[in-house]
Order: C-alpha cells, then sequence, then structure tokens
C-alpha cells in the first residue's frame, strides 16, 4: 500500500475519493487551502493546509511525508464563473498545478492523476464520447483543464512524469458510509439544486425545454461520486504498479435528461419538486454521454451505482442531514 497526496481533498470528490483510498488500504495526506474546501470533511490529523503556489512548502511536505504518488483535484470548477474572471481560473488551475508538479519532481515523486473534465471536448462530434474526439473546449474552466493535461503530456514525454487524466462530466450523489456529499457554495449542479427546492420551496430553474431530446431538455451523464472516487484509486494504483500515462473518460455511457432526474427526486423524496422554466444557457449542448469503454478495458473499472435513483437516494440521505432554509 502506497502514501498518496490528495490536492484539493476537503472538497467534494476529493474528500470522497480520500475515504475510498484508505477503504482500499493507503495512507492518505490531504492538501487543501480551504478557500473552497471544507475542514470538517478532513480527519484533522492528515490536513495540511496548503496553497498550490506554495511551491517549496508542497516539495517539503513530498519529501517529509514520503509520497509516493499524487491525485490532484485542487481546482476551481465553476463554468459561469470561469467566463466571469478567467483570470482566476488559468491561475489556479494552470500556474497552481504547474507549481505542484514542479514540487512534485523536486521531491522526486512522478505519479499523478489528475481530476479534469469532459469539458474539454467543448460541443462534442458525436455522443456517446470518445476519448479521440476533438478537443474543442468552449469556456476559461475546460481550457485549463486541457492546458494542464498539456503540460503534463510534456512532462510524461521529457520527465518521465507518469500520469493519467479522468475526464468527466456530472458527479453526483454522495457516500453515505463516509458522512460525505455535496456542499459547493454557490450550488451550480443540478441534483443538490433539486433537493434544496425541495427542502425549501424555492423552485429550481429548468434552462430550456426546447432541446431535440425526447422530453425536450438537457441529457447529461450523472455517474455517482463513489464510483468516481473508485475510478480515481483504480488509476493511482495502476500508476503505482507501473502503468503508463493515458486519458480516459469516466462516465456510465447512459444519459438521463433534466426532467427525468426531477422524477426520480420526487419518487426519492415523495414530495414535488417546485420548479420554473428559464430560457437555454449559452453553451449547453443538447447531450453530453462518456464512454468510458477505454477506461473499463484498460483498468477493469466498473460503474457500481449507476442507478438514477440510487444515486438520488444517496444525495438525498446526506441533503437531510445539511438542510437549506
Amino acid at each position: 500500500m502506497a502514501k498518496i497526496l490528495v490536492t484539493g481533498g476537503a472538497g467534494y470528490i476529493g474528500s470522497i475519493t480520500r475515504y475510498f483510498l484508505e477503504q482500499h488500504g493507503h495512507s492518505v495526506i490531504v492538501a487543501d487551502n480551504l478557500s473552497r474546501g471544507h475542514r470538517e470533511a478532513v480527519p484533522e490529523k492528515i490536513l495540511r493546509v496548503i496553497d498550490l503556489h506554495e511551491t517549496d512548502r508542497l516539495t517539503t511536505l513530498l519529501k517529509e511525508e514520503q509520497v509516493e504518488a499524487v491525485i490532484h483535484f485542487a481546482a476551481y470548477i465553476a463554468v459561469g464563473e470561469s467566463t466571469q474572471v478567467p483570470e482566476l481560473y488559468f491561475s489556479n488551475n494552470v500556474s497552481g498545478s504547474l507549481s505542484l508538479f514542479e514540487a512534485m519532481l523536486s521531491a522526486g515523486v512522478k505519479r499523478l492523476v489528475f481530476s479534469s473534465t469532459a469539458a474539454a471536448y467543448g460541443i462534442p462530434d458525436k455522443v456517446p464520447i470518445t476519448e479521440d474526439q476533438t478537443i474543442a473546449p468552449i469556456n476559461p474552466y475546460g481550457e485549463s483543464k486541457v492546458m494542464t493535461e498539456k503540460i503534463l503530456e510534456w512532462l510524461d514525454r521529457y520527465r518521465e512524469f507518469r500520469n493519467i487524466s479522468l475526464r468527466y462530466f456530472n458527479a453526483c450523489g454522495a457516500e453515505p458510509a463516509a458522512g460525505l456529499g455535496e456542499l459547493h457554495e454557490p450550488e451550480t449542479h443540478l441534483l443538490p439544486l433539486i433537493l434544496r427546492a425541495v427542502q425549501t420551496g424555492k423552485p429550481v430553474t429548468v434552462f430550456g425545454t426546447d432541446y431535440p431530446t425526447p422530453d425536450g431538455t438537457c441529457i447529461r451523464d450523472y455517474i455517482h461520486v463513489s464510483d468516481l472516487a473508485e475510478a480515481h484509486v483504480y488509476a493511482v494504483e495502476h500508476l503505482l504498479k507501473g502503468g503508463k500515462s493515458d486519458v480516459f473518460n469516466v462516465g456510465t455511457g447512459h444519459g438521463h435528461s433534466v426532467k427525468e432526474v426531477i422524477a426520480a427526486a420526487e419518487a426519492v423524496t415523495g414530495k414535488k419538486v417546485p420548479q420554473t422554466i428559464g430560457p437555454r444557457r449559452e453553451g449547453d449542448p443538447p447531450s453530453l454521454v462518456a464512454d468510458s469503454n477505454k477506461l473499463q478495458r484498460a483498468l477493469g473499472w466498473r460503474p457500481k451505482r449507476a442507478e438514477l435513483e440510487h444515486i438520488v437516494s444517496d444525495a438525498w440521505q446526506f441533503a437531510q442531514k445539511h438542510p437549506h432554509c
């Protein structure tokens, strides 16, 4: 078993990945500046409050803790915000990542799993999306992840810096056994907004009902956060065994519309979801579904919690313990 550093491990996906790493027997240290993460999501003894730009402190941490691999989540993720302050996203997501990579190289740590995004594909040529499709991000957030992936390609080629980038769309749900779930503020993701509408009575907005889909609303690939966390564990273990660098999509391979998610929430909660209809959002493709067959073939990973009502049920359990009034 290995000693692994998780950057951004106080955030949603990072904290649950930390939990699953420990379940697999690994020892974990979390580095997070807590600007958007939650201190309570990490056991105090393994939390180190460090910013990505503190290269020297990261180098010291990697050496002192004898870290063998890194899983890198510490990024800003809000697409809308990235269009308002692009410089913030390039500073944190690109410059911050480069600082981390420099620290790793200085410490002799050359295995990294990168939390990337299927926003790299922009509006895809075809659905389900395969890894060989055109890279064409349509917002600064997606571009910041693509730029980081390109840096990793060059580091792999010239510095033997082995890395895996995982591209995924709509992580959702919660991990009941760990008591961890989604707590963004402001919240921009569909499922927690739907559940918040149930809790508060304040309507959730459905953006567009005239898409060329069966019910007119956007279709997305919703993956349970615990399945996604396990994909990161499989990826880092692959690298620790000497596996080569690669890029993988992570998804269920099946899409659900906004109306289908609302229906599932009503079935799970037994309550109607207050909703209003808004206009389409600029840049929202009708359908985004990931083809993850490459990942399943290469690493043996499978989504185990793909049923929509399972995802909603776990998220609802968590939301009831963290009410929004």
